[in-house]
């Protein structure tokens, strides 16, 4: 399975106050005939950003096969899938993609909001409370984030949660028919010290 690490889609200029009712939570193979319809009703909508996908993604089989495939990736420890959820109703997904032990101690993060939603801070607290899932639990040292060069929305969240740019990688992933440009952002976690691999033990 090839894993979508990018955010492609953000939040307006406003992060929003404490206690929006943002939340997120693993999915669960019975999240299928709630993300079917939430990807039916933002197909048009998410296609600029997203790889193409066939007709049967968008239904409750193919998203079954698709959250089997997650929570498999999660079963393994390469992944950490969420749904985004504001007042207990999925919004969203955010990924913890691709991780990696060892030396590294890193991941990628990619998310995105439907459509109503958009525009509401929405993004900003998940990718947020992603970062405290990436750093405080899953105790890695480095989250990297994707975002096509046009995507400001989402370069705006980024800069908000403190994700700092490295480069632009040329022609890097090809949606919407065409290869595109994408920044690179990074954020370290709180406890980097430039020496230490991993954090320091928690208090018992």
């Amino acid at each position: 399975m090839t894993a979508v690490t990018r955010p492609e889609l953000g939040d307006g200029p406003h992060d929003p106050p404490p206690g929006y009712g943002v939340e997120l939570r693993l999915v669960q193979e019975t999240d299928a005939e709630a993300l079917a319809v939430l990807y039916r009703e933002n197909r048009g909508y998410l296609r600029p950003w997203e790889p193409e996908r066939a007709d049967s993604y968008f239904t409750v089989d193919g998203q079954r096969t698709n959250l089997r495939a997650l929570l498999d990736a999660h079963g393994v420890g390469e992944m950490w899938p969420a749904l985004i959820l504001m007042d207990g109703e999925p919004v969203g997904r955010i990924t913890l993609n691709n991780i990696l032990r060892g030396p590294l101690q890193s991941c990628f993060v990619g998310y995105w909001v439907a459509r109503a939603h958009a525009g509401q801070g929405v993004a900003t607290q998940a990718v947020r409370q992603a970062l405290d899932i990436a750093f405080e639990v899953l105790r890695l040292h480095r989250v990297e984030a994707f975002t096509r060069v046009d995507n400001h929305a989402s370069q705006r969240v980024l800069a908000r949660n403190g994700f700092t740019v490295v480069g632009t990688s040329r022609h890097h992933i090809h949606v919407d028919g065409r290869w595109h440009d994408e920044r690179m952002f990074e954020r370290l976690a709180p406890w980097d010290d430039g020496v230490a691999l991993v954090p320091p033990p928690r208090p018992a």
